[in-house]
């Protein structure tokens, strides 16, 4: 099994020589639900696909995926059909709003949750064939600290972590933070804060979060975006629309595009952990 989890990576390594820039792999993840994870994840690939740049997002909320049905697209086949070997992962592909392309996953289904070795070997092989190149790809994970919340975010470049103004929100993003701080070694982490009230409200969630971070824990913490809430928003969702699509020039929709062009000057390391390859190693081999 090891050989053929090398072997099959080795070729997701040919596949990125071919993109000397590599591949920018963002993990969005929160504490609990409801923050509007997905939300954030799915208007900032939108924002930076209308800035010109190849977006994949995955959906690996494996039991509970819903990328495809907040953007209203049609999904015939998803994840699970890869890893059975029912078909390719560039034959899943749906494209979304400004050209990005999806990996949908499955909703509901138990099976998606725990991945057996082979289905993890199959996760490679099937990185490892995709032959459209992407710059950016974007993990809406999971919401809590399951483990593959915390292998999907421990193998990306950068964990982005979302929170909102609710006291569980800033407890369970502690919690994450915590664990994958001290047993899987992430140390940094950007921070959004979503749906406030005014930029002085997120401001004051992250220094809430940055007071416990740094007595008890040895990050560091960036505050990357502060995304107003908005009516407008819900606007979009109940059209299965994005508000930077649907309302560019609302307040939230402004803030996404403003995270967008921050997301894309964040540094991709000369060390192989900002390759797309390398990011699927690290999330099957740990």
């Amino acid at each position: 099994m090891i050989n053929t989890v090398l072997d099959q990576a080795s070729g997701l390594r040919k596949m990125n020589q071919n993109n000397n820039s590599g591949v920018k792999v963002i993990a969005v993840t929160g504490g609990k639900g409801g923050v509007g994870k997905t939300n954030v994840s799915l208007n900032t690939a939108i924002a930076l696909g209308q800035q010109g740049n190849r977006v994949l997002v995955l959906d690996a909320d494996l039991g509970l995926a819903n990328c495809d049905v907040m953007l209203g697209l049609r999904v015939e086949r998803n994840l699970s059909h890869v890893l059975s070997g029912e078909c390719e992962l560039d034959e899943i592909l749906v494209e979304g709003p400004a050209g990005i392309k999806i990996v949908p996953a499955t909703s509901g289904s138990q099976s998606m949750v725990e991945l057996s070795p082979s289905e993890h070997a199959g996760l490679i092989r099937a990185f490892s064939e995709l032959n459209t190149e992407f710059d950016i790809l974007i993990v809406d994970t999971a919401a809590g600290i399951s483990d593959m919340v915390l292998s999907f975010s421990r193998a990306a470049q950068d964990v982005v972590v979302v929170v909102c103004d609710e006291p569980t929100s800033i407890t369970d993003a502690y919690a994450l933070i915590k664990v994958l701080s001290r047993e899987h070694g992430v140390y940094k982490f950007k921070i959004v804060a979503n749906m406030v009230r005014s930029m002085r409200e997120g401001q004051e969630l992250f220094a809430k979060l940055s007071k416990v971070t740094d007595r008890f824990l040895d990050v560091s913490m960036e505050l990357v975006a502060t995304i107003p809430y908005d009516e407008n928003m819900r606007k979009s969702t109940r059209r299965q629309k994005v508000i930077v699509e649907l309302f560019p020039s609302s307040p939230a929709a402004v803030a996404f595009k403003t995270l967008a062009t921050k997301a894309v000057k964040w540094p991709i390391p000369n060390q192989p952990s900002g390759h797309l390859e390398f990011f699927i190693e690290k999330l099957v081999n740990g």
